[in-house]
C-alpha cells in the first residue's frame, strides 16, 4: 500500500508501485504497506540466495571439469600402455625389423607387456602417502621458493671478483660435508681462476661467507662413495666429490677435533637434497657434471697460470672418500633436523 502525497489519499497497490519505489524512480514521499515492505525483503533474500546458488554451481562445474581432465588423462595413459602391448588377435601383425633398422640387441631387457606392468589403481595406497610425504619435505627448503634461487645467483655474481677471480663459467647448488659429517648448503661457483664456495642465506637473501680456492691449486678430484674408520658409528649413503689443494700438508691434530675449524687442504660435496624436485635442480645438483667442469676449469688455469714448483695437471681418481668422524652426536642431531639448510622450521613460540 502506498500513501501519495496528495490532498486527496488514494491507496494504491500494484507491482508498478513497488517497482517505482524499490528503484527510486518517481519523485515525491511514498510510504510502503506491510504487504509490499515484506516483498522488498523477500526480493532482496531471492537475489541473495540466487548468488549463492550461482556460486555452488560454479563449484560444481569446477570439480566436474577436474574430473573430467583426470578421467581424460587416465585413458590416455591406458591407450598408451595398450599400444606397448603385444597386438591382439584383430590387430596387423608387426613386420621383422629391416637391415637398416636393427632390433634391439640380446643384451638389453625386453619390454614387458602391459599386463605384466602395474596399474595407476594396483599402486599400494602406502606410496601416494609417501611421495606426499616427500613433497611436503621439499616445500620445506626456501631455495625452491619462485625466485630465491634466481636472487642468490645475481648477488653473488655480483660479489665476484673479475680481477682476481674473472667470468663466472658455472654455477652449482651443493652440499658440503665437512670432517665431522655436517651437512652444510652451498652454493659453489666456478670462476677462470678461482672455485668459490658460498655460504647464502636464503632466507634474509644474503652470502654470509665465500671461501675462495685457486683452480691452479687443485691436484687431485676424488669421486665415490663414502667410509668410515672401522670403529665409527656413522653411516652415509650416496656418493661425493672431494677435491685436495695441497697434497703435502696433512691436518693437524686440533684441527681434526675442532668442528669448526677451516684449515683443512681439501672440501667435499654431495648432492642437495632438492635434487630430485625438478629437472632444474636435478641439473644444478649433479655431482658428474660438476667434477667435470671442475676438472675442465681446473686443467684450464693450470696451463695458464702454473705454479712454480709444482705438477701441473689434475689427477681424477675414483675411490671411496674417507671421512674421520666416530661417534658424530652432533652430526647425527643436525643432518636428521637439517639444520644446516635454510628450511622452514614452523612456529616457535605460543
Amino acid at each position: 500500500m502506498i500513501w501519495f502525497p496528495s490532498h486527496e489519499k488514494k491507496r494504491v497497490c500494484s507491482s508498478s508501485a513497488v517497482y517505482a519505489q524499490y528503484t527510486n524512480v518517481g519523485g515525491g514521499r511514498r510510504k510502503l504497506c506491510t504487504c509490499c515492505s515484506a516483498l522488498i525483503r523477500l526480493h532482496h533474500l531471492l537475489r541473495s540466495t540466487n548468488i549463492l546458488v550461482c556460486y555452488r554451481i560454479m563449484a560444481d562445474a569446477e570439480e566436474e571439469a577436474v574430473g573430467e581432465q583426470e578421467r581424460q588423462s587416465e585413458e590416455a595413459e591406458e591407450a598408451q600402455a595398450e599400444g606397448t602391448a603385444a597386438p591382439t588377435e584383430k590387430g596387423p601383425a608387426k613386420p621383422a625389423p629391416s637391415p637398416a633398422e636393427p632390433g634391439p640387441s640380446p643384451a638389453e631387457p625386453a619390454l614387458l607387456p602391459a599386463e605384466s606392468a602395474p596399474s595407476p589403481a594396483a599402486v599400494a595406497p602406502d606410496n601416494r602417502w609417501v611421495s606426499a610425504l616427500n613433497q611436503f619435505k621439499m616445500k620445506r627448503f626456501f631455495v625452491l621458493r619462485p625466485g630465491t634461487l634466481h636472487q642468490a645467483m645475481e648477488d653473488i655474481q655480483a660479489l665476484v671478483d673479475k680481477e682476481i677471480d674473472g667470468p663466472v663459467q658455472s654455477i652449482w647448488l651443493m652440499a658440503e660435508v665437512d670432517h665431522w659429517n655436517n651437512e652444510k648448503e652451498r652454493i659453489v661457483v666456478i670462476t677462470d681462476n678461482s672455485l668459490l664456495v658460498c655460504k647464502y642465506d636464503f632466507v634474509m637473501f644474503n652470502c654470509e661467507q665465500i671461501q675462495r680456492v685457486s683452480l691452479n691449486f687443485i691436484d687431485r678430484i676424488s669421486h665415490g662413495t663414502f667410509i668410515f674408520p672401522k670403529n665409527s658409528l656413522l653411516t652415509r649413503e650416496g656418493e661425493g666429490v672431494r677435491l685436495f689443494w695441497d697434497r703435502q700438508r696433512e691436518p693437524s691434530f686440533t684441527s681434526r677435533w675442532n668442528p669448526f675449524t677451516a684449515d683443512y687442504p681439501f672440501m667435499t660435496f654431495t648432492y642437495h637434497p632438492v635434487k630430485n624436485a625438478s629437472d632444474k635442480y636435478s641439473a644444478l645438483c649433479e655431482i658428474q657434471s660438476f667434477r667435470e667442469h671442475l676438472k675442465a676449469a681446473a686443467e684450464k688455469a693450470h696451463s695458464t697460470k702454473p705454479v712454480p714448483g709444482r705438477a701441473n695437471g689434475v689427477l681424477l681418481l675414483s675411490q671411496p672418500i674417507l671421512i674421520e668422524a666416530y661417534v658424530g652426536l652432533m652430526s647425527f642431531i643436525g643432518n636428521q633436523n637439517k639444520l644446516g639448510y635454510c628450511m622452514a622450521r614452523g612456529n616457535i613460540g605460543f
